[in-house]
């Protein structure tokens, strides 16, 4: 299973928080796998120099066709810069028809709990998971 491992980018400030996003992505077919590895890779290295990024991770398991993302930011606004920023937009816009299913998952933590955990990460994304099965399939008023 490829990792890249937490890569601290900027440093935060002692007392600062962290705004943390996770996300489990799954292709369509192991055919869309090299493409899509090879695309996260763009969008990692953006954001190893994107301005508010305190660090991030990513998980591949091709066999599965998964991936994982974490990610720690100043504030919600620098995550939503990076993601509406080329190449990380056009990236992410292209490989849309490729995917399966994706679960995101945000909180919020002091930035002296960095780097996130993997367990809690995973954990986090299958509560949010299981929370949106339970909003899609239950009664509607």
């Amino acid at each position: 299973m490829p990792t890249l491992r937490w890569t601290t980018v900027n440093a935060p400030a002692p007392h600062a928080e962290a705004f943390v996003m996770a996300s489990r992505l799954e292709v369509r077919s192991f055919a869309d796998v090299p493409r899509f590895f090879l695309r996260s890779l763009t969008a990692w290295k953006q954001v190893t120099g994107a301005p508010g990024a305190f660090g991030a991770s990513l998980i591949a398991e091709p066999l599965k066709r998964t991936f994982w993302t974490l990610s720690a930011w100043e504030d919600k606004e620098a995550l939503y810069t990076y993601a509406k920023t080329e190449p990380h937009r056009s990236t992410m816009t292209g490989l849309r028809p490729t995917m399966s299913r994706s679960v995101f998952t945000f909180w919020e933590v002091p930035a002296t709990d960095l780097p996130i955990d993997w367990s809690d990460a995973r954990r986090r994304l299958a509560e949010r998971e299981h929370a949106d099965a339970q909003n899609t399939d239950g009664p509607t008023a």
